[in-house]
């Protein structure tokens, strides 16, 4: 790390700490040579590898511009798309790697974004899984209704027996 003040590479770190959620560290630097202190914020990147070959930052706000068109005219704020969008940012940096395909940021959208709304869920998921057929809508309904059905299920069994 060189100093701002005199360009010297030797500073030494004074204190760290852990901010924005552990996602990014500040360290407290001094320099060796003209003793100036000076704050760093170091913070992981996360490479998305698009099909492309094209590698580029991941970006929350590429995420919420994506789920924002499948949710258009749907009751969601702006708010659950933030809160979606930070879900599939914890969801890709959990796995550890530095870089990640855009495909696996498809799988981190799709889960929170089924809870959010089913609507918008059927809508991302048939862009991206590119559906071809009114059989794909068909199938990707029917596993939407699924959990549904075994949830009834059990709050009936779950009835009859009290």
């Amino acid at each position: 790390m060189r100093c701002p003040f005199c360009r010297h590479s030797d500073c030494r770190v004074i204190d760290s700490r852990e901010v924005e959620d552990g996602q990014a560290t500040r360290r407290r630097r001094s320099c060796a040579a003209c003793g100036r202190r000076f704050t760093t914020v170091e913070e992981a990147v996360l490479a998305v590898l698009k099909r492309s070959g094209v590698t580029e930052q991941f970006s929350r706000e590429k995420v919420v511009r994506g789920v924002r068109r499948a949710c258009q005219g749907r009751p969601v704020d702006e708010d659950a798309l933030q809160q979606l969008a930070h879900r599939v940012e914890e969801a890709v940096r959990a796995g550890g790697a530095a870089e990640i395909p855009s495909h696996e940021v498809g799988l981190a959208i799709l889960g929170p974004l089924r809870e959010l709304d089913e609507v918008a869920y059927l809508r991302f998921a048939s862009v991206y899984r590119s559906f071809s057929s009114i059989e794909d809508f068909e199938k990707e309904i029917a596993d939407l209704r699924r959990p549904a059905a075994g949830e009834a299920v059990e709050q009936r069994s779950g009835s009859s027996t009290g």
